[in-house]
């Protein structure tokens, strides 16, 4: 696996695992909706120098718009409605423990509608970590109803929007960031205007706070998140960046003082186990690449870009550039280039198929 995307999902997870316990100074006093809102809004606002000095490309938005826009509608639109009216139904427990499904739902869309290979490793993984946050999360009272099934709709529209955003490959992460920032922080705050009947009392220093936090820990971790995915795969970027709430819960430990169980410490290692299964999940097969043309940050010695320039580049970089078809074997795992199809008896396995 690439070790570049590795350390982006891991960096990711950290500045959003981190963002928890920032943002659950806020959520005593802002309604959760508003504070989610917020915090959406300044990932948005992190990226706009970024995409002001880089402005997405007509052919970009011809050919990604489609992508995009599933993304930012699932992501950004169904996923906090179905939330909202499932908290609306559901203990507060329930709601906790199902929104670890998001990692489950990710993964069974890579593999079904969107033809990533996952591996015995990464299901093992993923079966690991989402475990790791049902025991992290649980609480007495949880039951079955239909507030737990519209949560549980929440993260298969979530797992939607992560499978969907690591195949994009004409926008940037940061324009990517910059819609899905917009779209979900103007519904969830929307939302809980809606939700609070109008009466919200937000102060001035609350929302600067509340967009700092955004900025960090979600306009950047996402940017992250969606550079590691394109080397990884949904599936596998979404295993490593699901490490989050276990980070968070270490910096609760560590920071803020807050008490440790023995629960939580089992949580942390199981995850931590999940997350190191799926490292080493790569693959190896005959397989062929078609033609084509898009933009992403590649680099010269990885197999897939042997591309002249005018002048010498060193390093990862990015700009438009073309593949010629070619067929070869190596180890790989579903990056933006091998998003082809299996045939069992053809595999050849790799140490970690």
């Amino acid at each position: 696996m690439s070790h570049v995307g590795i350390v982006r999902c891991l960096l990711a997870a950290v500045l959003f695992g981190a963002s928890a316990p920032a943002a659950s100074k806020l959520a005593g006093e802002v309604p959760a909706l508003v504070l989610a809102g917020l915090l959406y809004i300044g990932a948005g606002l992190a990226v706009v120098p970024s995409v002001v000095r880089t402005p997405p490309t007509a052919v970009a938005l011809q050919r990604d718009w489609r992508p995009a826009l599933v993304a930012v509608v699932a992501g950004g639109a169904v996923g906090p409605a179905l939330l909202v009216a499932g908290l609306a139904r559901a203990a507060a427990a329930t709601a906790s423990i199902l929104l670890n499904l998001e990692l489950a739902a990710t993964v069974l869309l890579a593999a079904i509608v969107f033809r990533e290979h996952i591996g015995r490793r990464v299901l093992a993984g993923a079966a690991l970590v989402t475990v790791a946050g049902a025991l992290l999360t649980w609480e007495p009272g949880a039951e079955l109803s239909i507030g737990a099934l519209l949560i549980a709709g929440a993260c298969l529209a979530w797992g939607l929007d992560n499978g969907v955003t690591a195949k994009i490959d004409q926008l940037s992460p940061e324009q990517v960031v910059l819609l899905k920032g917009f779209v979900a922080g103007f519904a969830n705050l929307g939302l809980g205007f809606a939700f609070a009947g109008g009466a919200t009392d937000v102060s001035a220093s609350q929302i600067l706070a509340a967009l700092a936090i955004g900025a960090a820990g979600y306009g950047a971790s996402i940017v992250l998140w969606v550079k590691g995915a394109r080397d990884l795969g949904a599936a596998r970027g979404q295993l490593i960046f699901a490490a989050a709430p276990f980070i968070g819960a270490v910096i609760a430990w560590s920071v803020l003082g807050e008490s440790v169980t023995v629960a939580q410490l089992l949580a942390v290692a199981i995850a931590a186990a999940g997350v190191g299964v799926s490292l080493e999940s790569a693959h190896d097969h005959a397989h062929a690449h078609e033609a084509m043309e898009h933009e992403h940050e590649h680099s010269h010695d990885d197999g897939h870009h042997d591309h002249h320039h005018d002048e010498e580049v060193i390093g990862r970089h990015t700009h438009v550039h073309q593949h010629m078809p070619t067929e070869h074997h190596h180890p790989h795992v579903p990056d933006l280039h091998h998003r082809h199809r299996h045939r069992r008896r053809r595999w050849r396995r790799g140490r970690a198929a």
